[in-house]
């Protein structure tokens, strides 16, 4: 089914434990810190249903519509199905919210493409794997995920020493029936607006750490699991005018924090098998499909800063210097080289795993790589074309309310190519694009949402071709040799 975005409202009412600091949250549809981005959420459920959208947005089998997310590729037209439809949620809101619903979807998704990889030494998860897929697809789920552990749990022997457990998520008991797990997992993205929690490991592990090697889904309201969110951003401001972008994108943060959650051994996926805890993201296309709607959703965000670049430039006459017209030809040719790349993605699509294709691997870590490379050096060049103009305008629109003050406002702060409320609400956006902390968070994320650079550039290594590469080297050494004199 496709479930409307009333739908998904009321199943968010299900007692789940969030906190703010020390304020308990009893309802995360009507809390004034998350009360619009939830809104923002049932709009992108909602748009499944209107006829413009239908037949991008979903996909019908066995009589039933599914969202497009979970349409495993077989061919090329349904890669192509997949990423317009990551683009459609993505350009809702213009690349804000990185961990929409087709996100964890894609990567669970993917796993089902390969499942055999889950059958594995004492566990045998394929079939709870795949029944997860279909639970998922039937019931239109919203995933988020926690795959990473807290940094301080990185140095364990600090804890040791003390005689203090490791913080970070563990199985710390197992019976008949499933396993008990407690600790930390950073970092759940828009739990709080989602049905259910992935728990996994996309760091590696040491081998001793096979108690920590747990894969497994929870629901977000089950007893034990607290979700602790770091500062809301929503709530700064009493209009979207002046912060367009903070007042229903804030898609929030969470540290997942477990204290004796019982899962039951059919939503769990990987067990005490530290290396195969990563692997069912490599070895099988779940971090292609994932990270392929990253890329999309980061198109959006590129869309959005070239024109911001372009409007700002016209709005203070700057367009007309031949340099600032560079500039916008290099946020041109940005924007078309991430297009580029992702399309690349689906024109070279690899045939794997059997019966189905994937978007090719090495070109999807080109641009994952390309994305936290270039957003910083992206946003400064809007940051420049702004110059002073973002703290040139008044502190609120509430300006307006005011008659002597509205009059002074139109009077002073209009320029001859654009009039003053306009001004203003053109640089209230490039600001939370380049200055709030909205956009600070943007930064922090894009620069850490795939892991540290290194870790991108391992994935390009390990994807590289590199007997082809040595034979090119080779093919040109072998035409010529020592002279014959």
């Amino acid at each position: 089914m496709i479930k409307t975005g009333k739908e998904h409202l009321s199943q968010l009412r299900d007692g789940r434990v969030v906190y703010i600091g020390d304020e308990k949250i009893d309802d995360v549809t009507t809390h004034p810190a998350f009360e619009k981005a939830a809104q923002k959420v049932a709009e992108l459920y909602d748009i499944k249903h209107q006829e413009i959208y239908k037949d991008v947005l979903s996909y019908e089998e066995n009589g039933e519509l599914c969202s497009t997310w979970f349409l495993q590729a077989k061919n090329k037209s349904d890669l192509r199905k997949r990423s317009k439809a990551h683009k459609v949620i993505a350009d809702q809101t213009s690349g804000m919210m990185g961990r929409s619903m087709d996100h964890v979807a894609s990567f669970v998704t993917g796993m089902s493409t390969n499942p055999d990889i889950f059958d594995s030494g004492k566990y045998k998860f394929k079939e709870n794997l795949l029944n997860y897929y279909k639970y998922m697809k039937k019931n239109d789920v919203f995933a988020s995920y926690a795959v990473v552990p807290p940094q301080a749990a990185r140095n364990p022997e600090f804890y040791q020493k003390q005689n203090l457990p490791i913080p970070t998520l563990s199985v710390v008991e197992e019976n008949k029936k499933g396993v008990i797990i407690s600790g930390m997992k950073m970092l759940a993205t828009s739990a709080v607006f989602a049905n259910e929690i992935w728990i996994g490991n996309l760091v590696p592990l040491a081998p001793d750490q096979i108690k920590q090697a747990i894969t497994c889904a929870i629901p977000c309201n089950i007893e034990g699991l607290s979700l602790w969110m770091r500062q809301p951003l929503s709530t700064h401001y009493d209009n979207q005018f002046d912060s367009p972008l903070s007042w229903n994108m804030d898609e929030t943060d969470v540290l997942v924090m477990c204290d004796k959650v019982f899962v039951p051994w059919d939503r769990i996926f990987v067990m005490d098998d530290a290396i195969l805890a990563r692997e069912i993201y490599i070895k099988t296309p779940a971090h292609c499909y994932g990270n392929h709607q990253a890329n999309v959703r980061y198109w959006s965000k590129m869309e959005l800063i070239t024109g911001l670049c372009n409007k700002i430039a016209k709005a203070t006459g700057a367009d007309q210097i031949p340099a600032v017209r560079e500039t916008l030809g290099k946020m041109s040719s940005l924007e078309a080289n991430l297009s580029g790349m992702i399309h690349g993605q689906i024109e070279a699509a690899e045939t794997w795993p059997n019966n189905h294709m994937t978007f090719n691997r090495r070109m999807m870590y080109a641009a994952l790589n390309w994305c936290t490379e270039n957003y910083t050096p992206i946003v400064d060049e809007l940051r420049t074309l702004c110059g002073g103009g973002v703290f040139q305008m008044p502190a609120s629109i509430n300006v307006m309310k005011n008659e002597k003050l509205k009059k002074d406002f139109e009077t002073y702060f209009q320029t001859p190519q654009m009039d003053a409320k306009s001004r203003m609400k053109l640089f209230k956006l490039a600001w939370d694009v380049v200055g709030s902390e909205f956009a600070g968070r943007q930064q922090q994320y894009e620069k850490f949402y795939a892991g540290a650079s290194f870790i991108i550039k391992n994935h390009s290594y390990r994807e590289t071709p590199w007997d082809y590469f040595d034979g090119v080297v080779d093919s040109l050494m072998d035409k010529y040799d020592l002279p014959e004199n």
